[in-house]
């Protein structure tokens, strides 16, 4: 579900009361921890973080007018979901996240390529969401990126 929200404040406000406190709270803990250089951003109908084109001039490369995303929050139907476009182009992130995700959630990892689905809220892993946001930077991201994703 995509919204028209103009402000996360906005999209926050307008989801139903049980998702506002756990999407709050998935923003607040990203906003914290994520290293320095994403902005944050409405981003496809979603919360996102992208490196803002005063740093990554070139843009998404399928659509170059937008910043380059790397991560988004929404409140889907039936689940919270995170994306993390780090988890899908690197596989050492990736396989890190799936062997900790465990140590905090006793049910079985939903996750496709880049979405990380929570069909409960309160099972959100905070926690391990902050220490995802530290593991890759602006930097790093461009590279992977460049050498992954753009090819």
């Amino acid at each position: 579900m995509t919204s028209n929200a103009n402000s996360p404040e906005e999209y926050i406000a307008e989801l139903p009361e049980e998702r506002k406190k756990p999407m709050s709270q998935l923003r607040t803990t990203i906003l914290k921890n994520i290293p320095q250089g994403f902005q944050e951003t409405m981003s496809y109908g979603m919360i996102g973080y992208v490196v803002p084109h005063s740093i990554y001039p070139s843009g998404y490369h399928c659509t170059p007018e937008l910043p380059l995303p790397f991560m988004n929050i929404a409140s889907q139907k039936n689940f919270i979901a995170l994306y993390h476009a780090g988890i899908y182009a690197n596989t050492e992130l990736h396989d890190w996240f799936v062997k900790e995700y465990p140590k905090y959630v006793k049910t079985k990892l939903d996750m496709g390529k880049s979405c990380i689905r929570f069909k409960k809220p309160e099972t959100i892993p905070y926690p391990l969401i902050e220490e995802l946001c530290q593991k890759m930077t602006v930097q790093e991201w461009i590279t992977i990126y460049e050498d992954v994703v753009k090819k």
